[in-house]
Order: C-alpha cells, then sequence, then structure tokens
C-alpha cells in the first residue's frame, strides 16, 4: 500500500462521518420544524421542558430535558472538539506555523468581520449580546455539502476546511468562557481548574488511568456547572489532559503481536467449544499490548467520534431547531437579517479579504491544489454555522424565548443561503 493511502484514509474516513452527521442533521432539522408547526408542537415543546434529575438534603441537580442536551450531551462534543485541537495543534495541520497560518486568517476573518457585520447593523440593545452567533461554522454541514461534489473537490480543499473549521470552534470556545458565562463563583471555578492542572501533570508523567479521568471529568464539570461558567467549556479543556503519545511503538507491538498469535496456534486446535487456558492469557496478553500501542487520545477520540456525529449532534439539532413559524408568535425580523447578512456575507468577506491581505504581505501562502474560486466555495460554505451558532443564540437570549426563536431562523435562513451559494460555486468552478 502506497505511503500517501495510508497517510490520506483516517481522513477521508474523518470525512465521510461528518458528511453523514451533517445528512441526519439536515433530517432532524427538518423534522423538528414539522413538528413545532404541527398540532404536535404542544406535546414536542412538553417533552424538552420535563424536568428530572438528582436531588438530596445536601445537593440538588434538576434540569429540563433541553438542558441536559444542551448543558451535558454538548459537553462531550466540545470533548470531542478539544481533542481534535490538541491532535491537529500536536502532529496535525496546526503543528507549525506554515501550515497552520492559512487556516488561522481564515479563521481570525471569518469571526472578525461578521461579528462586525452584527454590532454595526444592530441598534437594539436588548439584542447586542447576539454577536458570537455569527462567529461559528458547522463543520459536518459543510464538509456533508463538499461531500455532495463527490470527487470535483481535491482532498487539500477537504483538509483545509476542516482546519479552519478547527480553528474556528476554538474561537467559539473562547467566546462562550469569556462572554457568555455569568455569576461566576471563582472558588469552585479555581477548584475545577485546579483538578485539570494536576491531570496534565498526571498525564505528562505518563500516570493515566481512564477510569480515574472520567471519575474527575464529572467532578470538574458540576464544579463548572455550579460556578456559573458554561460546562461544556469544561469538556473542552478536560480534553487537553489525555495523554498522545503512546508507551510502545509500532516495531515492538508488532513483533509481540507476531509471537502472541504463533503461540496461540500451538496452544489449540480450536476444535472445542471453548478456548484453552493458555488461548485465554495469550488474548489478555494481546489486548494489554493493544492498549499500549494505542495513544489514549486518538483511541478516546476514535470512540467518541461516533457517538458525537450519529447521535449527540442529531439529538442536539432535533431539541433546539424546532422553531415555530406561525404569523402569530413574536418574530423579530431585524434579528432574522441582521444574522443572514452577517453569515452570508460576513462570512465570505472576511475569509477572503483576510487570506488576500496575509497573501499581499506573504504572511502566508495558499494550500497547494486550491485556486480563489475554490476559496471563494469555501467562505461561503463557512457561514454555515448551524449547531455552534443555535448553540450560541440559546446562551445570548437565555431570558428571552422570542429572540431565541427569531435568531434560529436568521441561523437556519442564513446557513441554507451560504450553503447552496458556496455549492454553487464550487460545482461550476471545479473539475471532475
Amino acid at each position: 500500500m502506497k505511503i500517501e493511502n495510508i497517510l490520506i484514509s483516517p481522513f477521508q474516513k474523518f470525512v465521510k462521518i461528518e458528511s453523514l452527521s451533517g445528512v441526519l442533521l439536515f433530517g432532524t432539522t427538518i423534522l423538528a420544524l414539522i413538528l413545532a408547526n404541527s398540532p404536535l408542537a404542544v406535546f414536542y415543546n412538553s417533552v424538552w421542558q420535563y424536568e428530572f434529575g438528582i436531588q438530596t438534603p445536601d445537593f440538588e441537580l434538576i434540569k429540563p430535558l433541553i438542558l441536559w442536551v444542551n448543558d451535558g450531551l454538548m459537553a462531550i462534543f466540545f470533548f470531542l472538539i478539544g481533542l481534535e485541537i490538541k491532535r491537529e495543534v500536536m502532529i496535525g495541520e496546526l503543528n507549525n506555523l506554515k501550515k497552520a497560518s492559512f487556516p488561522i486568517f481564515a479563521a481570525i476573518g471569518g469571526m472578525v468581520v461578521p461579528i462586525s457585520f452584527y454590532v454595526i447593523l444592530n441598534k437594539d440593545p436588548d439584542t447586542s449580546h447576539g454577536w458570537g452567533i455569527t462567529a461559528a461554522t458547522d463543520i459536518a454541514f459543510s464538509l456533508a455539502i463538499l461531500k455532495l461534489l463527490g470527487k470535483r473537490v481535491p482532498v487539500s480543499l477537504k483538509v483545509f476546511l476542516a482546519a479552519f473549521a478547527i480553528v474556528d470552534d476554538i474561537g467559539a470556545v473562547v467566546l462562550i468562557a469569556v462572554f457568555y458565562s455569568t455569576g461566576i463563583k471563582w472558588l469552585l471555578l479555581i477548584i475545577a481548574l485546579a483538578i485539570i492542572i494536576v491531570l496534565v501533570i498526571l498525564s505528562s508523567k505518563g500516570l493515566y488511568s481512564r477510569y480515574l479521568f472520567f471519575a474527575a471529568g464529572v467532578i470538574v464539570w458540576l464544579l463548572f456547572l455550579k460556578a456559573g461558567f458554561h460546562p461544556t467549556v469544561a469538556g473542552g479543556l478536560l480534553a487537553f489532559t489525555r495523554p498522545i503519545r503512546r508507551k510502545v511503538n509500532v516495531n515492538t507491538y508488532a513483533v509481540n503481536l507476531c509471537n502472541i498469535v504463533d503461540a496461540f496456534k500451538e496452544a489449540g486446535e480450536g476444535t472445542g467449544p471453548v478456548l484453552s487456558k493458555e488461548q485465554v492469557e495469550y488474548i489478555d496478553d494481546l489486548e494489554d499490548w493493544t492498549s499500549k500501542v494505542q495513544s489514549p487520545l486518538q483511541h478516546l477520540e476514535h470512540s467518541l467520534h461516533n457517538w458525537v456525529a450519529y447521535l449527540i449532534i442529531p439529538v442536539f439539532a432535533f431539541a433546539n431547531a424546532g422553531v415555530n413559524l406561525s404569523t402569530d408568535t413574536d418574530i423579530n425580523y431585524t434579528v432574522i437579517l441582521i444574522i443572514v447578512i452577517s453569515l452570508f456575507a460576513g462570512k465570505s468577506i472576511g475569509i477572503s479579504l483576510f487570506t488576500w491581505l496575509a497573501r499581499k504581505f506573504k504572511l502566508t501562502v495558499m494550500p497547494k491544489g486550491m485556486n480563489g474560486w475554490q476559496l471563494a466555495g469555501i467562505a461561503f460554505l463557512a457561514g454555515v454555522g448551524f449547531t455552534m451558532s443555535i448553540f450560541i443564540s440559546n446562551l445570548a437570549f437565555v431570558d428571552n424565548p422570542a429572540v431565541v426563536n427569531s435568531a434560529k431562523i436568521g441561523i437556519i435562513a442564513g446557513s441554507l443561503i451560504s450553503g447552496l451559494t458556496g455549492y454553487l460555486i464550487l460545482r461550476f468552478s471545479t473539475n471532475k
């Protein structure tokens, strides 16, 4: 097998998972919109407001189902984002300035300009806090749109979009941590950060136990929640406590694997209904060596990716995309228009302008295999904000459900227009 195939195939698998996730996102979004505007709307809304949790004389954790999704399941989503960010920074597309500079400039432009559009266009103090909605890009939806183009899209373009979206995610996590957490109880937050620091130290010393780290992670999540700091940020930070280094190298593992296989064959004929005692012991040895050759970060990322892509994100979309579009509801058309303009025009202008300036001043170069029209197509695709944008809208307008409803309409409309425009540009600017 060619070495380039070995390198590309894991990324192609990542793209396939994210693309299928985008299809599921689209399906659950449509289903949520249908239910929210049907006779079942009351049932749909009441399900997500059903409260449950844990209550003792000294402790209480009771939330409606919608918040268990947004604060609990989405913490796992942010945890996976953190794992992807750490991997990209350590060994991936962001591990040196030369490779990282182009997507970094694109991401900065893709955040600064849309936010500026929102701030300039918005004149209502009650909706001023929603500027963060326009900063995010949904990697699942955008990669799903690229997938529709098939072999017209070179791998380098997909790599750029993924790297750009990851940098964009870093910015979104920072925005949530700094600007969308209120009423901070600093003592609880300091304790949580101290636990994270201890986990990082243990990880750097090679002392890693998945059970210890899981228990500590639950405690940190609770501390962030009770501290008034959005608990999804805890998920992102906890990802950096996972070690990336393996305990043994591939050659050592391969030698022991061959020895175990040979010994396993000699330990029994395999005709009976059960294995021999020696064969069971060899399987235990194989599992032990397999755990040592795997990177804890990579193994956990691989294990979580399908769960997040095929369950957590679609559930989030189903819970949050149910917008009532009837004329009886209080719809803020100004907010809708501002978000649509910021996502569609802000993202495309920001990414195109900042990457052009960076190349003009020789601060970066465009990746090989890309051209100006393809960059423009990606710039419009970046306006598909969906998952993170809806998440931030819930935080920004937590006390104003009517504005949340309007913001979601703007996000869906802006994402749809941006995605369609990006698709058409890439469709007619690339060859099979």
